[in-house]
């Protein structure tokens, strides 16, 4: 098996470290989808903020990254960064000044692509000062941004661009190494499954680096999963990737949820049961037999069951046919039967809730609330 580096990430008197690489488990990371402003950080809408980033990382995401595309934005995300306990990420491009200003705060790692960036001593700058903070750099690599050479090496047929992207990390790998910059791990991405893979393939074979992976720009929520979903699997079922974002045209939390499920299907696939933690959710897709509307609770429902630290299965059906018997091995379901609801455990129904007694839809979350405590 390939031997990985380890790499420490965080760590400050506020952000726990995040081990990566080594024998250590898969990292989930997903981006912030919209630029933050200062006004952001204050009142309510700050408290909002930071409850959200604190409800990502119970929901088991480990690190988050923000596009900074100015100095303002690296004040930005400096202050914010004293604020949570998530381990910030930047994302650089095109100014060295932007990631020199972002290490002045306790932000927990760098992306940036050398080639972008300008000159050597630039880049020399930036890993200087890096080194001296203990801060990692993730070097990413994608192939909509490969340098030109590559880029008509491609179009003409002379390279394919997994190996074109292979190629641009390794000159990239040349400097850090150039400069004695130790502290790194590698990201390539393209929005092909089979670029995806066969790039990483030939990364893992080359280096024991930690490596991020993920299909970019891979669509919206439907596609975008299956897309990552194709890729991930077989790179994580070869021990190859350290951390993943599934990048979705889509809300962060169900780039962290997708993430979830990804490794457990990966352990699910490798008997590995030690990796498969949390919440398991089987729900049915409803039908016209339905009596209780699956799909709002379930809506509902998920950023709670997928930020409890326990591993349990829960089972959310919609009818007495896909009730306690079809999902009798779950810790705790949920189900419809008529003008009812019906709690069970183990396909052993433990409460029964009538319409004739209010709100069906409010008396069923608390009675699920109630059961899920119990739990």
């Amino acid at each position: 098996m390939r031997q990985r580096s380890l790499l420490r990430i965080g760590g400050f008197d506020h952000v726990e470290p995040v081990l990566i690489g080594g024998d250590h488990p898969v990292v989930i990371q997903t981006m912030w989808k919209d630029r933050l402003s200062f006004s952001d950080l204050t009142g309510e809408a700050g408290r909002a903020l930071v409850e959200r980033i604190d409800r990502l990382k119970a929901m088991g995401c480990g690190l988050l990254r923000f596009a900074v595309p100015d100095l303002e934005a690296a004040e930005v995300l400096g202050a914010l960064a004293r604020e949570v306990s998530m381990p910030l990420v930047a994302d650089i491009h095109f100014d060295y000044k932007i990631a020199l200003r972002c290490l002045d705060y306790p932000i927990a790692k760098i992306r940036i692509n050398p080639g972008n960036i300008g000159s050597k001593e630039k880049v020399q700058e930036i890993l200087t000062k890096a080194a001296g903070r203990k801060i990692p750099i993730r070097i990413g690599v994608n192939a909509g941004s490969l340098p030109q050479d590559l880029r008509r090496s491609v179009d003409e047929g002379r390279l394919d661009r997994a190996e074109a992207l292979v190629a641009a990390a390794e000159r990239e790998l040349a400097i850090f190494r150039e400069f004695n910059f130790k502290n790194v791990l590698v990201s390539l991405k393209a929005s092909t499954i089979a670029d995806t893979i066969k790039a990483n393939r030939i990364l893992a074979s080359r280096t024991g680096l930690p490596i991020h992976i993920g299909v970019t720009e891979a669509g919206p929520l439907v596609a975008g999963v299956v897309r990552n979903t194709a890729a991930l699997v077989v790179l994580l079922s070869e021990g190859i990737g350290d951390t993943i974002r599934v990048s979705l045209s889509d809300s962060i939390e169900n780039e962290v949820i997708a993430g979830r499920e990804i490794l457990g299907a990966v352990a699910d696939s490798t008997g590995d049961e030690e990796r498969r933690r949390g919440v398991v959710l089987i729900s049915c897709p409803r039908c016209g037999r339905n009596s209780f509307d699956t799909h709002g609770f379930t809506e509902r429902w998920l950023p709670r069951l997928y930020s409890l630290d326990k591993n349990i299965t829960v089972a959310v059906m919609g009818c007495a046919v896909n009730g306690p018997g079809e999902a009798r091995h779950a810790d705790l379901g949920i189900t419809g039967a008529g003008n009812q609801v019906l709690l069970f455990r183990h396909g052993k129904v433990i409460r029964t809730i009538s319409a004739a007694s209010g709100d069906l839809e409010i008396l069923a979350d608390s009675a699920f609330g109630e059961a899920l405590e119990e739990l």
